[in-house]
Parts: C-alpha cells; structure tokens; sequence
C-alpha cells in the first residue's frame, strides 16, 4: 500500500478517484454480469470501502461531540453512511457516467438501470474509497472522505431517521433480511417493558429494551448497525 506524506491534505475524493491505478479504476466500475470472475468486479473493493467510510466517519465525529453517548454517535454515523448518503456522494463523482463509459460494448439498457440504482451507485462509491485506501492508505483518504461526506453528516444530526429503515437498507445491499423476536417481556400493563432482539439468518445482530415494542425494535436496529459497522473498525494501515 502506497502513501504520500506530502499529498495535499484538501484534494477531495474526486481528486482521489481520477489519480487510482488503472487496475483499481476498473474493478471499482465493473459490475459482477461484466465480470469473468465475481471477484474481479467492484464488489470486494465495495466491501473494504464500507469499512473505511465508517472508519473515516467515525473518527470525525468522535471528538467532535464529547458529549454524546456510543449510542448517540452510532445512529448519526448510520445515518450519515447510508445508501441514499453513498449514492448523493456517487452522482457527485459522476459514477453514472463513469459506469456507463465502462460499459461493455453490447449492454444496451442494462447499463441504464444500473447507473439508475441508488444500490449499485452507492456499492460504487464505496468501492471508489476501498480502492482509493488501497493505492493511497487512510491518512490520505479520510479527509477526502469527511468532506464529501459532511453534509450528510450535518443532515444526520438535524434530521434523524428511522432506525429500522436504515438497517433494512443496509441488509438488503448484503441480500439479508432482518427479524425481530420478542425475546421477553415484564411489568404491569400500564408499564410494560419489553425485550427485542433483531435476527438476520437465526444469528443474534442486536438488542433493545422499552416501553413499547417499536421503541425496543428500534433501538435492537440501532445495535444492530453498530454490530455491522463498529465490529470491523480496526482498519490495518
């Protein structure tokens, strides 16, 4: 992995995506039904480039608000990485155009309706950043990656959502479905407490306690996208 200590610290991702190798430009544009092998195309950079955005994020907003819980940090940082996030910052960097220029020849409509998904643009531009961190290393990538990434960060703090609908977009990029089980519940009807756990093929992903059973489901959600994010943080520089 290269590193340059004397890359200006205010070029942005775009800057980043037009300096990647060749090789690593390629791959981050090509969809798996372009590819020989699945593993050529834009999907494992995809899945290192979501650990580093929620790295790169993560240590934005760590100092930035002392005053917030684990809690707290992980529904802004959930929120600010999600997929409508990730296709916002995509258009920015003109995926739809670049997927199209990468097109092989012969793909006719099917290229439309990918740089049409917001699920395809969004895996693009986290395999832009996977790729970027491979040729450039995290010192240099996340600063790109806090600014183009800011204003959803500012938009997660003014306009918090659904907690539930994020994880269910962000299993549905993984092809995963989530369940919720009530796992028990306790006290007088006029105070209940309840115990939800979210499950995702059989395996426990979160848990939630309270006072209804939406206000434990969402935060077993919430829980549950920590789990998916925090859980692999440890990025090796």
């Amino acid at each position: 992995m290269s590193r340059n200590p004397t890359a200006n610290a205010r070029e942005s991702l775009a800057d980043l995506l037009d300096a990647l190798p060749d090789d690593l430009a390629r791959q981050a544009f090509t969809h798996s039904s372009w590819a020989a092998h699945r593993s050529d195309s834009y999907e494992r950079l995809a899945f290192l480039g979501d650990v580093v955005l929620s790295l790169a994020v993560s240590t934005h907003l760590f100092p930035r608000f002392e005053r917030y819980g684990a809690g707290r940090l992980t529904k802004v940082r959930a929120q600010a990485v999600s997929g409508a996030a990730c296709r916002s910052v995509a258009v920015k960097l003109e995926v739809p155009r670049r997927l199209e220029e990468a097109a092989p020849r012969g793909s006719g409509r099917s290229v439309e309706v990918l740089a049409a998904s917001e699920r395809v643009l969004a895996s693009i531009c986290e395999a832009v950043i996977g790729a970027a961190y491979l040729a450039f290393g995290i010192e240099r990538v996340s600063p790109a990656v806090v600014t183009a990434f800011e204003s959803a960060v500012e938009e997660a703090l003014e306009n918090p959502v659904d907690y539930k609908s994020l994880l269910q977009e962000r299993l549905a990029r993984r092809a995963e479905i989530v369940v919720y089980r009530i796992e028990s519940e306790h006290g007088p009807p006029h105070d209940r407490e309840f115990l939800v756990v979210a499950e995702v093929d059989g395996s426990e992903l979160g848990r939630g306690e309270g006072k209804s059973k939406k206000s434990a489901e969402q935060e077993a959600a919430m829980q549950a996208l920590d789990a998916l994010s925090g859980g692999s943080d440890e990025v090796a520089c």
